[in-house]
């Protein structure tokens, strides 16, 4: 194609920065994206999820994460989702957005437009594939801060990015006033302990994975960013209360109870054992390829948790103040 006929979209304009005191603690859910029998988006059944949440007390939500299928989201549903959430939550939790991309102008530039769709702050994942240097990673962050249109959450997964964000490199950009926390999905004690030196005020620690995150709660981090919660929003809100106030021997016990759904979880590759409990407690149907559903043998698990997952979310009556 001619150079003349080459145009390239033109980037939402580079919103005003909106003062904020953005303090992300406690149970956060990385929301599954709820589709039709047909393979579209189901509002009804997102409002529905929202809705579950906020009545099981989850203290911050995110959308369109790597839970949330991102990468299969074409730009319309990314708007409406969000548009959705924003409007239906009405201020009562902070929502973030997945913004993440595997370059850092489109990054900036999915960030705006999850500004002006009204997002309280920006879930950054690494680069996926191009496997940048500390450097690319240092000024990839420090761009998307610089710019301004949302506060930014760092989101370090190498197992699904093929690059570790390093904690030298995380030192470099703690200070930024628009840099307000990081997800570590990575299971490593000497890892969270190095996030935790690096703690300001107003600078989070939170844990992406659900299995070892009350240890991580008891060890100073500040909350966790959770699938399971999907399923069972008011049990994760409990262990994150439990955890974070010191009461380790409950936090063990409760731990112990969602150990199964834990195991579940990890059977295949997220999202698709959360998506497949969703799916029986009236959640929307399935995944895009190249996702696929769950497999057979784990469909007996899945209607054991069932059962087990609506008497534990019955159990839980109030929250625990943390």
């Amino acid at each position: 194609m001619p150079a003349a006929l080459i145009t390239r979209p033109r980037a939402p304009a580079r919103p005003r920065p909106r003062p904020f005191r953005l303090r992300l603690s406690g149970s956060i859910t990385a929301l599954a994206t709820p589709f039709t029998a047909a393979g579209e988006l189901d509002l009804d059944a997102w409002r529905r999820l929202l809705q579950q949440q906020l009545d099981g007390g989850t203290q911050a939500l995110v959308v369109a994460g790597s839970t949330g299928e991102a990468a299969s989201l074409y730009g319309g549903e990314f708007d409406a989702l969000l548009r959705t959430a924003v409007e239906f939550v009405a201020g009562r939790v902070p929502v973030l957005a997945g913004t993440g991309q595997s370059n850092t102008a489109k990054t900036i530039e999915q960030t705006r437009r999850a500004a002006a769709l009204g997002a309280d702050a920006a879930l950054v994942v690494t680069p996926a594939y191009v496997r940048p240097t500390q450097e690319g990673l240092r000024a990839h962050y420090q761009a998307i801060a610089d710019d301004g249109a949302l506060p930014v959450v760092m989101y370090n997964v190498p197992a699904r990015t093929a690059c570790d964000l390093e904690p030298a490199t995380v030192a470099g950009l703690v200070a930024h006033p628009r840099i307000v926390g990081i997800k570590e999905a990575r299971d490593d004690i000497e890892r969270l302990q190095a996030w935790l030196s690096l703690r300001r005020d107003g600078f989070a620690v939170l844990g992406g994975d659900d299995a070892s995150a009350a240890r991580a709660m008891q060890a100073g981090a500040d909350g966790l960013v959770s699938v399971v919660s999907n399923v069972a929003p008011r049990a994760m809100r409990r262990l994150c209360d439990l955890a974070r106030t010191g009461r380790v021997a409950e936090a063990e016990a409760w731990d112990a109870r969602l150990r199964g759904l834990y195991d579940f979880a990890a059977v295949e590759p997220n999202p698709i054992p959360v998506k497949a409990l969703l799916e029986r407690l009236g959640f929307g149907h399935g995944v895009r390829l190249p996702l696929t559903p769950l497999s057979t043998r784990h469909q007996a698990f899945a209607a054991r948790l069932e059962d087990e997952v609506v008497a534990l979310e019955r159990s839980v009556r109030e929250p625990i103040a943390a």
